[in-house]
């Protein structure tokens, strides 16, 4: 472990100090941390900014000082919450100007999601290397806005919708990064299901209440041979632990339910079928880990990034997507038995996934990082 950065101006460029602005969810913050833990691995020192809507997920980061600074994200139909957000982010802005001007880094890099705007606009208003990471197949508002300031872009599909021609042009195409753990799967064979059938269901990092009612319903209304034969873990949201428990248990099925999984790693690797959200983190970790999956994209996203992530998987084999709007349980229940009941496409879907996978993503933007900064 590197010495605690000191107090005071922390030093120049050359010192290879990075920060890493980050924050909001998990899928924001996990690809960050990939990044953090390949770069510290090179001899750089991380520091993280983000927000404080992160709580607990910066526990495992890799980073020698986290700063924290004010951001704001509008809220849909709410008119007043762009110019409250707009001065919040003003005043992150100044904190983040600040900061930088103490650490000095070398290069400054952004995950996007507003969280991320105080940072960089404070780096580029200072004239310091910058560079952004996309990990949807659509680009996000925050970097849609710092894209043309940047030094670098990079992003994680070779789709980067919404992004103008410009930033198309100059992106590269990178991969999501994802954690160690994550990685060492790409080694690993998938065993198609012969007795026990393994299910693993994941909300994202702040749940999903669709997910949680849903499912185990759907679940209990398989024919009894193939219920029987289940062995679900789920991630559920605490206020439905105690419903899914009871469905669970009248159906006959052995289940695991927490709010939150952090052992991921592992539970992928036992998982014959994955069922959650579409997010990027959870699309590039299903391809990296070779696990067959159904995918429910977030209905509401503004910019349907969701829905443009899962159909990357989609249409190279490695999932099926329900779409949330109209999605029943009757018919969750009918695309379960039917790929449930076939190990062998399973095995196609998982092999399909491998395929589209780059284990390598954080090394390629650790790479690009370094470039940037020189």
């Amino acid at each position: 472990m590197a010495a605690p950065l000191p107090a005071g101006k922390l030093g120049s460029a050359s010192r290879k100090i990075a920060v890493i602005a980050a924050g909001g969810t998990g899928g924001h913050l996990f690809p960050a941390q990939a990044l953090a833990e390949v770069l510290g691995g090179r001899g750089w020192r991380i520091v993280l900014a983000t927000d404080e809507r992160v709580g607990g997920l910066t526990q495992a980061f890799p980073a020698e000082r986290v700063v924290t600074l004010a951001s704001a994200t509008p809220r849909r139909g709410d008119p007043l919450s762009l110019p409250r957000a707009a001065i919040t982010v003003l005043r992150g802005v100044l904190q983040g100007r600040a900061a930088l001007t103490e650490i000095d880094p070398a290069v400054v890099i952004g995950f996007g999601g507003y969280p991320s705007l105080p940072a960089l606009i404070a780096a580029i208003s200072q004239g310091r290397r910058t560079l952004i990471h996309e990990q949807n197949a659509v680009s996000g508002r925050a970097n849609r806005v710092l894209a043309p300031h940047v030094t670098a872009v990079a992003c994680a599909f070779p789709t980067l919708r919404k992004a103008s021609a410009r930033t198309q042009a100059r992106a590269i195409v990178v991969g999501n990064p994802v954690r160690p753990e994550i990685r060492a799967l790409a080694d690993a064979t998938y065993q198609a299901p012969t007795d026990r059938i393994r299910l693993l269901i994941t909300g994202g990092s702040q749940g999903a209440r669709l997910l949680s009612e849903m499912i185990p319903a759907a679940l209990a209304a398989l024919p009894e041979g193939l219920r029987h034969r289940l062995q679900v873990e789920q991630q559920t949201r605490p206020e439905c632990l105690d419903t899914a428990r009871r469905i669970y248990a009248d159906a006959v099925i052995q289940a695991e339910l927490a709010p939150f999984f952090r052992d991921m790693a592992g539970r992928l690797a036992r998982a014959h079928l994955v069922i959650g959200r579409a997010g990027a983190s959870t699309v590039s970790e299903l391809a990296v880990a070779g696990r067959p999956s159904i995918l429910i994209p977030l209905g509401a996203a503004l910019d349907d990034d969701q829905g443009q992530n899962a159909r990357m998987l989609a249409e190279g084999g490695g999932a099926e997507i329900a779409l949330e709007a109209g999605l029943t349980q009757p018919a969750m229940t009918t695309a379960l038995c039917t790929l449930l009941g076939n190990p062998a496409r399973l095995a196609r879907m998982a092999a399909a996934a491998r395929k589209l996978a780059r284990p390598d993503a954080a090394e390629r933007l650790a790479d690009l990082v370094e470039k940037t900064a020189r």
